[in-house]
């Protein structure tokens, strides 16, 4: 066996700079009992929940590779939904921070999701036009709703009603009866698309918005015995009762409710939010009363006759709301959460397109006012970053954007200092870890003192940009590449301020010395040098890479063969090997002896942005375009491994000895860091071909019984279910076996049948119970679709084996559900098949009185602990259940509001 390399397998070690991903919406959370303090907004792929009172991230839920689009926390606070670009939807428990379940129904991006009040059930809309209902605990698809033909922008649940309200880009908002699953209403008063709609006032009022400059008011009445053959048995009625006029400017962009629904709040593509105020029904039927009296006074003052008949006021939508007020954000908003206060106050967390989040106070008074109380800003760049790089210690980690260089500390991904710049193009520790070398997109080079946070120097050094700043080997000095097509050579030295020269301070600072330059035909992208301080390799538009020597700056040879300009470069530490990454997505490895390619490879999917050799070593990282980190080995011209990278595009990286750190467009700087983990090439290539099955199986044609139409499951067949059919069809075939061996053997004198291994392995003794623990194993989303794989003679052997598990009382949720689905699928074949009409009659009376005696078991059980619950707080005066204590404070302080009322009418008579 001859001697194969042993190569290291890198690892996720931190993410950071990323406060809010402007593309997910922001929702307030409960942690540990507090309300209004957290919030959780997207991060990438993960979910970041930041504590707002001291700045800093909480809990991170660590997802997968797809980013969060997004956020929906259940009434109670203690869940939160997230769904993400691949249109899956996971739930996670926030106490632990565990993924409780993940529901797989939507082909495309999650742009949706909503609670119902009890939070039992979870609507989600797509980007593939559908809805689908989801039972949150059964952890599985009720409904999948079909008749958008756009994009599904939100949907809604109505309290109190078993409707579900949704909205598209086709311009339609439906009403859709969840217990038939049909849409009964359909308003088409938008011309254009319906971005966002909330329901406010305890269901009585459903407010929708587009690209009108007004908000529209439906009333929603329940119909009446006398207009229901009217309306076609339509259970509920929706009247245009007004519109609330915007003034934010453009589209309407999201519409934001409290859990009360007493607050509205509205923002467009400007960085106004408006918030309307709707009144309880005592205040909405005294000021009808008032507006009624007003009326009557005026018609008294203008001479007309009063109506003897004492008719009831009508109310209004003036009566219902009023705009409390409209306040301006520091930059554009992309989403935003309210929550109310128990002495009125209204929270707002708005999430900006800056990467920032404010937080908001309003009083909602007769003259409301507003509050700017904190803002979480210092934890990220406002802009994406361009410019990475490491301290030559690896414990600092810099970073430079359009807007600021900031340095991080590697370990706790904690911002140390920024320093406002402009735009930043290139980035350096200079030796000694104290000062930053910081090129500019203006021309200018930057001496930055990270001590102090301060700019030292700006130093005017080129025309045009400074695309590369490199520090020679040496630690002298610099040399600088711009776009002005010249080279120059910088020394450094230490000099006296000139506001200090004259006041006698002996302190000193570092500062360039321009010493020379070279003019190149075309402007320079990027500049390598050699570790032996022999070469200086300078890479130009024409797509070729100059190789200087370095002392008489005499060209020495022409590296050429890449189609488009070489983006980036780096020498190995033995200066013998020089790989350039180019705008054709292509590496070339090339001797630095002869200027010989010795490798061309085919990288990246999109354009190679950056190039690093890892420390005496031959191995070197790769990032691109198509957002992927790769590590190559230069020796035998091999991919070693692909990271987990961006979800944009990859601008930036920078390589330590045991760390490499990116940047991309997404927001987030990465860490990986170098395990003991041994890899395997073979190994590795083996699990990305894995990898790859997957995705064609995910992506393949759906799951469609032979001779019938598609089945429009509120679910999708994903790996998963692949799988897991694949294990029940093998349980079945093998408890088939065993069970035909058992009857052959009969208690004769022989040995008696050895059970199969797995069986042996999950200490299984009975065939029937192996079929059972094969259904059990599947997880509740994935059952229909599993059961659709089955072929027709394995659904015949199940089905003939469920009346022994239904006598035996085991799993009787589990096994009528798999029951009614296969009948239900299968009711033509099986009416065809003698074998199984007997088992189907049986089936019939059997299922209904296991699940009759099911039901009564847990309707026992729920009643046995109410009666506990309410001996318990006979004896100890307490209330269990936080919703009763809610509910009995609140009666509390109406009896209070009422005695009140009652000692100032006395008072005034």
């Amino acid at each position: 066996m001859g001697l194969t390399k042993q190569y290291l397998r890198y690892e996720k070690d931190g993410v950071f700079n990323l406060i809010a991903d402007p593309n997910c919406n922001v929702e307030f959370v409960t942690l540990n009992g507090q309300e209004g303090r957290y919030v959780a907004v997207g991060g990438g792929e993960d979910v970041i929940i930041w504590d707002l009172r001291l700045s800093e991230k909480t809990v991170v839920l660590t997802g997968e590779k797809k980013a969060v689009t997004r956020l929906a926390a259940n009434p109670e606070g203690s869940q939160l939904a997230v769904g993400d670009e691949a249109g899956n939807v996971r739930i996670f428990d926030l106490s632990s921070a565990e993924n409780i379940c993940t529901l797989a129904g939507h082909r495309h991006a999650i742009t949706c999701l909503s609670y119902d009040q009890n939070g039992t059930r979870l609507a989600s809309g797509s980007k593939d036009t559908e809805v689908i209902v989801w039972d949150v605990v059964g952890e599985r698809g009720l409904h999948r709703m079909s008749g958008h033909k756009g994009d599904i922008t939100q949907v809604r649940f109505l309290p109190d009603h078993e409707v579900l309200v949704s909205s598209s880009k086709d311009s339609f908002i439906k009403f859709w009866d969840l217990e038939t699953a049909h849409c009964f209403i359909t308003l088409s008063a938008h011309k254009a698309e319906v971005w966002d709609i909330a329901v406010v006032h305890q269901g009585r009022y459903l407010i929708s918005g587009g690209t009108e400059p007004e908000l529209f008011v439906w009333e929603i009445k329940e119909n009446t015995q006398q207009s229901l053959s009217e309306d076609n048995l339509c259970p509920l009625r929706c009247i245009k009762s007004g519109s609330l006029v915007r003034s934010c400017v453009g589209r309407l962009q999201a519409l934001v409710t409290d859990k009360s629904g007493q607050v509205l709040g509205s923002f467009g593509t400007d960085r106004n939010l408006e918030i309307f105020w709707f009144y309880n029904e005592d205040e909405v039927q005294n000021r009808t009363k008032k507006r009624r009296k007003r009326e009557l006074k005026q018609k008294k003052e203008q001479g007309e006759e009063e109506q003897t008949e004492d008719l009831e006021p009508q109310t209004n939508l003036t009566d219902a709301v009023r705009k409390l007020l409209t306040f301006k954000c520091t930059n554009k908003i992309k989403s935003c959460d309210f929550i109310m206060g128990k002495t009125g106050e209204i929270r707002c967390s708005c999430v900006l397109n800056n990467n920032k989040i404010e937080l908001y106070s309003v009083l909602a008074k007769s003259t409301a006012e507003h509050k700017l109380l904190r803002t979480l800003e210092k934890c990220g760049h406002r802009s994406e970053v361009r410019a990475v790089c490491f301290s030559s210690d690896a414990l600092a980690v810099a970073t430079g954007s359009a807007e600021s260089v900031r340095v991080w500390n590697r370990t706790s991904q904690s911002c140390l200092r920024t320093i406002a710049t402009d735009y930043v193009t290139s980035l350096t520790f200079v030796p000694g870890d104290r000062h930053l070398l910081a090129g500019l997109k203006s021309g200018s080079i930057l001496v930055m003192d990270i001590g102090t946070a301060e700019i030292l120097e700006e130093i005017s050094a080129h025309q045009g940009e400074v695309w590369s700043v490199c520090v020679m080997p040496n630690n002298r000095g610099c040399v600088s590449g711009s776009g002005d097509k010249s080279l120059k050579f910088w020394e450094f030295e230490v000099v006296t301020p000139l506001n200090e020269e004259n006041s006698g301070s002996r302190a000193k600072v570092l500062s360039l010395l321009h010493t020379r330059s070279l003019q190149l035909e075309e402007g320079i992208v990027c500049v390598a040098i050699s570790p032996n301080m022999r070469y200086i390799a300078a890479s130009l538009l024409d797509s070729t890479v100059k190789i200087f020597f370095m002392d008489t700056l005499k060209f020495f040879v022409s590296l050429y063969g890449h189609k488009l300009p070489v983006l980036c470069m780096d020498i190995s530490y033995d200066s013998t090997l020089i790989c350039t990454g180019s705008a054709d997505k292509n590496i070339k490895i090339w001797g630095l002896d002869f200027g010989d390619c010795h490798k061309s490879i085919f990288a990246h999917d999109g354009a190679i942005k950056s190039l690093k050799f890892v420390p005496k070593t031959h191995y070197f990282f790769s990032c691109g375009r198509d957002g992927t980190v790769k590590q190559w080995d230069a020796d035998n011209y091999e991919r070693i491994m692909t990271l987990d990278g961006h979800l944009g595009a990859a601008h930036c990286l920078d390589v330590s000895t045991s760390y490499v750190v990116s940047c991309g467009s997404d927001q987030v700087v990465r860490i990986y860091a170098r395990s003991s983990e041994p890899l395997v090439l073979e190994d590795e290539r083996e699990e990305e071909r894995q990898k790859e099955d997957d995705e064609k199986l995910v992506t393949g044609d759906d799951s469609v019984v032979p001779g019938q139409a598609a089945h429009s499951l509120p679910s999708k067949k994903t790996v998963g279910t692949e799988r897991a059919a694949e294990q029940l069809i093998e349980a079945i075939q093998l408890s088939e076996t065993y069970r035909g061996d058992l009857e052959e053997w009969n208690g004769a004198k022989e040995t008696k049948p050895v059970p199969p291994p797995l069986m042996t392995a999950l200490q299984i003794e009975e065939p029937d119970q192996f079929i059972l623990h094969a259904l059990k194993s599947i997880q509740s989303s994935d059952t229909e679709e599993a059961l659709l794989l089955l072929p027709f003679s394995c659904v015949s052997s199940l089905l003939s084996r469920i009346p022994y598990l239904l006598r035996k009382g085991r799993d009787i949720e589990t096994v009528a559900r798999s029951l009614l689905f296969l009948v239900k699928v299968h009711h033509e074949p099986i009416l065809q098949t003698k074998k199984l009409l007997s088992a189907i009659k049986e089936l019939s009376t059997l299922s209904i009185g296991s699940i009759d005696q099911e039901r009564d078991r847990v309707g026992v059980n729920l009643f046995g602990l109410r009666a506990y619950q309410r001996r318990v707080e006979a004896e100890q005066n307490v209330h269990i259940f936080r919703e009763a204590t809610v509910m009995r404070r609140e009666k509390e302080k109406k009896r209070r509001l009422k005695e009140r009322a009652i000692k100032r009418a006395v008072l005034t008579m």
